[in-house]
């Protein structure tokens, strides 16, 4: 706390009570005295310079204050941001925990270049020119030889916004990978049918109803922006539905908990719809207005009347079949409680807030229908876009592009393969397999702060093929810190923390748009304080770079004399011919692509990068809502021509690019009133209640939203044989994939990982708290310890699988959550054991607190465990598993891992049969309206381009 300053207007979050303040003022964050506690009663002044960036530990950008010291630049704590609209100065544990990261003694420091076999653990120092010349000679090469699809780029959460896209496309390569197929592609894919847009904006903190499907207060994306909002709507008197078959956080503090059967989630939605219908209280108007509801009659009733009152009747009589009786029979959760909650969603008054983006959409075959269902709902109570009802997420994101945009003209099938084309994102749990098959191979493979061998199923395939230079020919690791995949690369390069690098972001917290600005803050605090700064190296730890200085360098040593028409793409717009510095690329974008900035800079007497450095953040619009119906501007009309539904169309050829979400050429939708608006992003501009590209890709029967029974359907489990469905798709609250796994405080924190189990399933297979068992999947085994619990249902078990970290060699590894294991082979070359051979320990390094460690438990690495099973529509893995409970045998320890590599072949192929490889109307090989990360121009859309 600070004595305060003559009174300004306070921050975000700031909250004041007479001489207190919960921030310092901005105006002191250049000089900020604060006493040593450790010193007390004497005071010992320290003098700090209060640098913003934004938390890099999940996809939220929360952010963050780094107290730099001015005495020797050490960054001595990390704190929030009070100016950071969507965090509003509040963090989770997440966010100050990123100072152990910093300081954590096992990061990696320095480039290292692999000197033996892959996942040998010999390793040497090279210099960063070294390694430098060899990738982009590399590149280089494959490009000229024309093998542009074997170069790619693998990303798990990007922490960024656009940049990436930037040099791949400048690159002319088709090369990002993510890993939203293992994510959210079945939220992103229900979401997407009906409006373009792929995830949910809700306005929790004005709701009227908060309806949440899984544990989004403590371990969904955007939970600490959205637990504050959550919390502030029940503050003001919301109703909070959880709906989830595990008691969470988020769920003890719910008004009424449903534990449904996992799957059932869809059918549960779909009779509170047919409810809504059958007693009409639903906003006529609205879906007049938006639902494409002539194009549902043509398609599904061509004998009906075609007016709306004709539609409303067709509607009520398509859904009638879902009745409250029958979603309790899928669900196993009581029809009177399914009507409550339906008749808690009719009186939301158009303020429903919902959110859905893992849980069950990411579990379940099919389980995008319940994405699909959920907005059903909200349409139908006329809460999309309202005040306290639920946006979608690009109203309320904002992405600024660099100068001088790339495009590109290529389609890589290693991630885009034909059997997928509605899939959400890229197939990448596929790309083991589809090596192994031969489709292609990888001569460049950039792995960025991302851990496939662990994070994805069926880890050990991803090994085989990362072990193997005739299908990856080179691997680049870029990342903070040792992985399990890291052991696997030919080079390991150190990027950058939060802390450390550069990266602009925007994500839906809330009702608003706002843009953050990560940067390194002892390079700025170096910069203030006069020192020189020629890169991020010079003030960050040992050499750990940042990585879009990385891809400047990177892309210049690919095109050194511009012949590729690369480097120009990497050339300063202020300095004709030199390479940009980072400074100059986000001087550029804040001066050009940010709207209010400017204004807002000259106020405060800045340049627009100054003021981003200053406060680390600028709020873009404020109370954004209904931006369907903002009215086309006259220069979006100008040349535009309707279409036979109303769709405003400019011309296009095949050399457009589409925008990232939505068909290139289309503007808007005039509406039967004449009146000229932005709309949606489908085909149709409207709310496709009916999907026209389902329809056309050859998925009628599933064009409207619907009830697909999942994988592991009640009817699909004998519970007298032993089974169970195993839920894994659950945080434990502090720990987020490979990016926190560093942080010793947060490893303290949740420091046990223990198998969720009913009582009644518990006295069925004889076990009790702290017994071993065995779960039997459809690859292998595993071996977890029970936790007796009432918090989940009867029939299924969960364990989350964001532990069991480890590491093959001493020497490398973050011994704060990785244990040591051996990999075997004990039945044939087809088989793979991981056992433990110590678990965490205390060890020896300049942080004292290594040798305080008390936990010992490093988890089960479960997810080696799971066959790939992507849904044949969405693409996205279906997480939950069918599994076989029994005792632990005399041989088994806890934590061994089992696969059978043939079988695991054998369901790759078994789940790759319920695909279609379709082509769309004109030998399309997507629809060019769906979001895809780096969209090459129109043509490459077509199998057989004009």
């Amino acid at each position: 706390m600070t004595r305060t300053v003559p009174e300004r207007p306070a921050l975000p979050g700031a909250r004041t009570h007479e001489h207190l303040r919960n921030y310092p003022p901005p105006e002191t964050w250049d000089h900020h005295v604060e006493y040593d506690a450790k010193a007390h009663p004497r005071k010992v002044p320290h003098s700090y310079l209060l640098v913003p960036t934004t938390c890099f530990n999940c996809e939220s950008a929360c952010g963050l204050l780094a107290y730099v010291d001015k005495d020797d630049l050490s960054i001595k704590k990390v704190e929030g941001n009070p100016a950071h609209p969507g965090s509003r100065g509040r963090n989770c544990a997440k966010g100050p925990a990123t100072i152990n990261q910093v300081d954590d003694p096992e990061r990696v420091l320095h480039p290292l270049r692999r000197t033996g076999e892959r996942g040998g653990g010999e390793w040497e120092r090279v210099s960063w020119d070294d390694a430098l010349d060899d990738i982009a000679g590399r590149i280089r090469t494959a490009i000229l030889d024309g093998r542009h699809e074997e170069v790619m780029y693998h990303v798990g959460r990007p922490g960024e916004d656009g940049f990436a896209e930037r040099f791949l496309q400048a690159w002319g390569i088709d090369g990002h990978n993510s890993h939203t197929n293992v994510c959210s592609s079945g939220a992103r894919f229900g979401q997407t049918l009906w409006g373009g847009f792929d995830r949910p904006s809700p306005d929790h903190a004005n709701a009227k109803v908060i309806l949440l499907f899984s544990s989004h207060l403590e371990t969904g994306h955007y939970f600490n922006p959205h637990a504050q909002r959550i919390l502030e709507g029940k503050q003001a008197g919301a109703k909070l539905v959880v709906v989830d078959p595990r008691m969470s956080n988020t769920a003890s503090h719910a008004d009424a908990w449903l534990a449904p059967w996992p799957g059932s989630e869809a059918a549960i939605l779909l009779a509170i719809a047919s409810y809504l219908l059958r007693t009409r209280r639903i906003d006529e108007p609205y879906l007049r207005r938006w639902f494409n509801w002539r194009t549902y009659l043509a398609e599904l009733h061509p004998d009906a009347e075609p007016t709306f009152e004709s539609f409303l009747d067709a509607l009520e009589a398509d859904y009638a079949p879902y009745t409250f009786a029958f979603a309790a029979e899928e669900s196993q959760v009581p029809a009177e409680k399914i009507e409550e909650i339906a008749r808690l969603v009719a009186g939301c008054d158009g303020r429903l807030a919902a959110h859905i983006w893992r849980s069950a959409a990411a579990g379940n075959l099919g389980g995008w229908q319940v994405s699909r269902a959920l907005w059903f709902v909200l349409a139908l109570t006329g809460s999309i876009g309202a005040k306290g009802g639920t946006s979608p997420n690009g109203w309320n994101k904002f992405i600024p592009h660099g100068p001088d945009v790339p495009a590109h003209d290529h389609w890589n099938p290693l991630a885009w393969p034909a059997e997928y084309p509605m899939s959400c994102n890229e197939m990448s749990i596929l790309l083991p397999h589809m090596l192994a098959e031969g489709r292609g191979r990888v001569d460049v493979y950039f792995s960025r702060v991302f851990n496939p061998i662990w994070t994805y199923p069926d880890g050990f395939a991803w090994m085989r093929a990362l072990s193997d230079p005739d299908q990856v020919g080179l691997h680049v690791a870029l990342t903070p810190t040792w992985s399990e995949t890291a052991e696997f690369a030919d080079y390991v390069l150190p990027m950058g923390h939060s802390v450390e690098r550069h990266d602009t972001h925007s994500y839906e917290t809330h009702a608003a748009k706002w843009l953050g600005f990560r940067q390194p803050v002892r390079r700025v605090a170096m910069e203030k304080l006069g020192m020189p700064v020629g890169d991020t190296r010079d003030a960050n730890p040992g050499e750990v770079w940042e990585e879009n200085e990385f891809w400047f360098e990177l892309s210049w040593r690919i095109d050194p004399d511009g012949s590729l028409g690369i480097r120009r793409h990497f050339e300063s717009p202020y300095r004709a011919g030199e390479k940009i510095t980072v400074d100059e690329y986000y001087r550029w974008v804040f001066e050009n692509r940010v709207p209010g900035l400017a204004e807002k800079a000259a106020a405060e007497d800045m340049t627009p990068l100054g003021y981003m450095r200053k406060y680390g953040v600028v709020e873009v619009a404020t109370d954004v809502y209904r931006a369907d119906e903002r009215p086309l501007a006259p220069a979006e009309l100008d040349g535009a021509s309707p279409d036979a539904e109303g769709v405003l169309r400019k011309p296009v050829d095949a050399d457009s690019v589409p925008p990232l979400i939505g068909e290139a050429g289309a503007v808007g939708v005039r509406h039967e009133d004449g009146t000229a608006t932005a709309g949606w992003l489908t085909p149709s501009r409207k709310l496709e209640v009916y999907s026209t590209a389902m329809r056309d890709w050859g998925w009628a029967e599933h064009a409207t939203p619907g009830y697909i029974r999942s994988h592991v359907a009640r009817s699909e489990i004998d519970l007298a044989a032993g089974d169970l469905v195993l839920v894994p798709t659950f945080r434990l609250p502090t720990l987020i994939h490979t990016r926190s796994g560093n942080a010793k405080y947060l490893n303290e924190i949740s420091n046990s990982h223990p198998l969720w189990l009913n009582s009644r399933d518990a006295s069925r297979h004889g076990v009790s708290t702290g017994d071993l068992v065995r779960l039997g999947t459809s690859i292998g085994y595993l071996v977890a310890r029970v936790w007796v619990t009432e918090g989940i249902r009867p029939g299924v078990c969960a364990l989350s699988h964001h532990m069991g970290r480890w590491r093959l060699h001493d020497t490398e590894g973050s011994r704060w959550a990785q244990g040591l294991v051996d990999i075997s082979h004990p039945d044939g070359p087809d088989s793979w054991l991981l056992r433990y051979r110590g678990g965490i320990a205390p060890f020896s390094s300049d942080d004292p607190d290594s040798e305080r460690i008390w936990w010992t438990d490093p988890g089960v690495h479960q997810n080696l465990a799971f066959g790939v099973q992507p849904d044949p529509l969405s693409g996205m893995h279906c997480w939950l598993q069918k599994v076989r409970m029994e005792r632990a045998r005399p041989e088994d320890r806890y934590g061994d891992v089992y696969v059978d590599a043939r079988r695991s072949t054998e369901v790759y192929r078994e789940w790759l049969a319920k695909a279609r490889a379709t082509l769309g109307p004109g030998g399309q090989r997507r629809p060019e309206f769906m979001m895809r990360p780096v969209k090459p121009r129109r043509r490459a859309f077509r199998v057989d381009p004009c």
